[in-house]
């Protein structure tokens, strides 16, 4: 693709590191499935590449792709999101280090700061996200080297101003990291607006199908990127050539899977609000949110996550996620089907006890692409 040229998003998921093959003009990038590569005499390696840890063309053709859709730099592919997140604290932090972290934040991640680099020797603070002096109060000078940020944050969905944190962790001398699987690339850009490195979960809106999972990092600064370069092949937990494939492919269809993820979900919550059993809506589009307007700000569009809560408590949300069937009772999000799950006994049972544990009668759906007139109906009928 010509550099010069400023390509829209649907193009660059399209065509960014997907140039057709050298040898056969195969449109589609190959699946390298190999461990080792031919070198062209000792230390002599062909391209660059002597071995898949180290470096995997089909890897490669998905970090380029991740890289230009965040609109940074250098992309990194993991085999999960949760090996993105531990591979980038261990190339930003060292023990004695401290992270301010979301009061509102996924289970795993958490589970990672408080179980896993907690006893490697990294503090963390929770603090709101929504609140700019709540997160300058929980910085500790000369200490903080990071401030990560989910927003839309999983899974009550506040949303934090990007560019504020940005000013906040940067006068501080910190970097701030921001997760955007629930946003996706395509809805929201936080590099743009100040972020230092950007964290996805593969597995959900760019993956897209429910059948792959991997996680990524995109960074701006050169520095940066050496290190975690170095900490990803150090460590290891890359993608492997089939998983980096099926990313590559979900994400041309990342920006229309989107727009039909938003549009479900808004008469979702249309359907949430007027029904009886609800006692509050989770979503960033509804005016009255206290992050609407930041939201409107630095997001396209507002996403297919909506969490809800009833008034019959933990019971009667056990209950409708049980009865529902075209909304699948299963963890994770992000994929074309459907998925309704209980965070208190699912996804978010680790910060049980903890300053971010979750309503017992909260709900979370991933609204999928199927037709609205159906989930609208199995709703209805789970939760009468």
């Amino acid at each position: 693709m010509n550099s010069e040229h400023h390509y829209g998003f649907e193009t660059l998921a399209i065509h960014a590191g997907n140039e057709p093959d050298p040898t056969t003009g195969s449109v589609v990038p190959p699946i390298y499935a190999t461990s080792t590569y031919k070198q062209d005499g000792v230390g002599g390696l062909r391209n660059g590449y002597e071995y898949s840890r180290s470096a995997n063309p089909t890897r490669t053709a998905l970090e380029e792709c991740l890289a230009a859709i965040e609109v940074g730099n250098r992309g990194f592919a993991f085999a999960s999101g949760l090996a993105a997140e531990d591979t980038l604290i261990r190339s930003l932090c060292v023990p004695g280090d401290h992270v301010v972290f979301p009061d509102d934040a996924y289970g795993g991640t958490f589970r990672l700061f408080a179980r896993v680099l907690g006893n490697w020797g990294v503090e963390m603070t929770p603090a709101a996200v929504t609140h700019p002096d709540a997160i300058r109060a929980a910085i500790r000078p000369g200490k903080t080297k990071v401030v990560w940020l989910e927003t839309p944050t999983n899974p009550l969905l506040n949303v934090a101003d990007i560019a504020i944190v940005a000013q906040i962790a940067h006068d501080a001398g910190a970097l701030l990291v921001v997760d955007n699987t629930f946003a996706s690339p395509y809805l929201q850009q936080p590099l743009e607006l100040g972020a230092d490195v950007v964290v996805h979960s593969t597995t959900k809106y760019m993956g897209g199908h429910s059948d792959v999972v991997g996680g990524a990092l995109i960074v701006r600064d050169a520095g940066l990127a050496e290190k975690i370069a170095f900490h990803q092949n150090a460590i290891g937990a890359v993608a492997g050539p089939f998983d980096s494939w099926l990313v590559l492919r979900g994400i041309k269809t990342l920006g229309v899977r989107m727009d039909r993820h938003s549009d479900n979900a808004e008469k979702v919550v249309e359907f949430l609000q007027r029904h009886q059993s609800v006692t509050q809506v989770l979503y960033p589009g509804i005016d009255g949110h206290p992050g609407s307007e930041t939201a409107a700000k630095q997001m396209k569009r507002y996403g297919g996550i909506v969490s809800f809560r009833v008034a019959g408590g933990e019971q009667q949300a056990i209950d409708i996620c049980n009865k529902a069937e075209v909304f699948t009772l299963g963890e994770s999000l992000g994929g074309v089907e459907s998925l309704i799950e209980h965070p208190g006994k699912m996804t978010h049972a680790s910060v049980a006890g903890t300053p971010l544990e979750v309503p017992a009668d909260l709900i979370r759906l991933s609204v999928g692409i199927e037709t609205i007139d159906d989930l609208l109906l199995d709703l209805d009928r789970a939760m009468s």
